[in-house]
C-alpha cells in the first residue's frame, strides 16, 4: 500500500476477506467489509447478526458489528477519518468484488476520495502461494485427480445418462473426496464439447462422440480444477489427430511454466503447438488461469501478462482445440513453480487418450 500510495484498503465479499482474516462474509444486502488503513489498526465492519460467525484475531483486527438501525457506510467513513487515512483526498482500493451499491455509497459519502481496485495490492501478493497453500491446493488437487481417474476409468458410467446427470454424480464424487464444496462441473457431449463452458443439459449422451469433463471444488479453503476429455466408444482418425495435439501442446506449456518466464510466453508455448498443426483458430481461449482461494485468480497465462513466474505461483495450463458443431477437447493441470523453479503439476491423471465404452 505504501509503493502504491495508497492510504486505506476496503474489503467485502470475496477471497481478500478471509485470505488476511480467516472471515467469509455472505453476499447479503448488510455490508461487511474490514477497514485496513495504511498506518492504523485494521476494523472488521460487520452486521451484528453476523458477529457470532467471526473468530477475532485480536492483533489482526478489531470487530465493529452494527446495529439493523445504523447506517454501515457512516461507520466505514468514520473509522476512515478517525485513521491515518482521514486525508482530506485519501486514495483507497476496494476490493474487486464488492457491490455496486455499496461502492457508489461509499463514493457519495467520500466525495474527495481516490479509488482504485483492491486487487492491485491483494493481486501479487496473493498469486505467491506460501508451503501452507501450496499443500492445500496438493491436497485439493489430488482429490479431483483421483475423480478424474474414475472417470477416466469407465467407473462413471456415461452412454445414456443426461450431461446434467452425470454433472451431478461428478459433485458428489468431488464431496466423497473431501471437497467441502463444489464449484463446477462441466460435462459437454458431441457437438456442445466445442463449448468451452458449456452448461451441463439434457443432452443424453451417445456411443461414438467426445466428451469434455472440467470440473473442481474447494478443499480446506483452495481450490481445485481438472479436465479430461474422454471418447465413448473407438475414436475416428481425426479426433486421435486433434487429441494428441491437445496432449503435446499442454505438456509444453506445462514444461516451460518455470520460474523468470513471462506468464505470456507460456500461452505462446502452447499455442505455437496447435497453430502448427493448423488448429490455431479453433483454440479461442487463454492457456491459463490462476487459482487459490478463487477458481481464476493471479497469474493469468496470457498474451500481454509479461510478469515473470517465481517459486509460489499456481495456475492452470488448459489449451483447447473446439471444432464448432463437432467436438472439442481440453486437457488441464494446476501447477505451481516449485522453489527450485522447475514446474510441479499438482494432477496426475492420465493424459492418454482414454475411450469409455459405457
Amino acid at each position: 500500500m505504501a509503493e502504491l500510495e495508497l492510504d486505506a484498503a476496503l474489503l467485502s465479499v470475496g477471497a481478500d476477506l478471509p485470505w488476511l482474516t480467516g472471515y467469509t462474509a455472505m453476499p447479503l444486502e448488510r455490508l461487511t467489509m474490514l477497514v485496513l488503513p495504511r498506518n492504523s489498526p485494521a476494523t472488521l465492519v460487520v452486521p451484528r447478526l453476523e458477529a457470532p460467525r467471526v473468530e477475532p484475531v485480536e492483533d489482526l483486527f478489531a470487530v465493529r458489528p452494527w446495529e439493523e438501525t445504523d447506517d454501515p457506510i457512516a461507520v466505514v467513513a468514520a473509522l476512515l477519518e478517525a485513521s491515518d487515512a482521514g486525508a482530506r483526498a485519501p486514495r483507497l482500493a476496494v476490493s474487486d468484488r464488492t457491490w455496486a451499491a455499496f461502492v457508489l455509497r461509499l463514493q457519495d459519502a467520500l466525495p474527495g476520495a481516490r479509488w482504485t481496485p483492491a486487487s492491485t495490492v491483494t493481486g501479487p501478493l496473493r498469486a505467491v502461494k506460501d508451503e501452507a497453500e501450496v499443500g492445500a491446493l496438493a491436497r485439493a488437487g489430488a482429490a479431483a485427480d483421483r475423480v478424474a481417474a474414475q472417470l477416466i476409468g469407465g467407473e462413471i458410467r456415461l452412454i445414456g445418462r443426461t450431461e446434467a446427470d452425470v454433472s451431478r454424480e461428478i459433485g458428489d464424487r468431488l464431496r466423497a473426496e473431501g471437497h467441502q464444496a463444489v464449484n463446477f462441473a462441466i460435462v459437454a457431449s458431441g457437438p456442445n464439447s466445442a463449448s468451452p463452458h458449456h452448461d451441463a443439459g439434457d443432452r443424453v449422451i451417445r456411443p461414438g462422440e467426445a466428451v469434455v469433463c472440467d470440473f473442481g471444488g474447494t478443499l480446506d479453503g483452495y481450490c481445485s480444477d481438472i479436465t479430461r476429455t474422454v471418447f465413448t466408444g473407438p475414436p475416428p482418425g481425426e479426433y486421435e489427430e486433434v487429441y494428441e495435439v491437445v496432449r503435446a501442446a499442454q505438456a509444453a506449456g506445462v514444461a516451460a511454466a518455470r520460474a523468470g518466464t513471462a506468464a505470456e510466453a507460456v500461452d505462446a508455448t502452447s499455442r505455437a503447438r496447435i497453430a502448427d498443426a493448423g488448429y490455431g483458430e479453433f483454440f479461442i481461449h487463454r492457456t491459463g488461469h490462476g487459482i487459490g482461494r478463487e477458481e481464476h485468480e493471479d497469474p493469468y497465462l496470457v498474451r500481454g501478462n509479461r510478469i515473470a513466474l517465481r517459486p509460489g505461483h499456481a495456475f492452470s495450463v488448459e489449451p483447447g482445440i473446439y471444432l464448432p458443431g463437432r467436438f472439442g477437447v481440453r486437457i488441464e493441470d494446476i501447477v505451481v513453480v516449485a522453489g527450485d523453479g522447475s514446474p510441479r503439476p499438482l494432477n496426475q491423471a492420465d493424459h492418454a487418450l482414454a475411450v469409455v465404452e459405457a
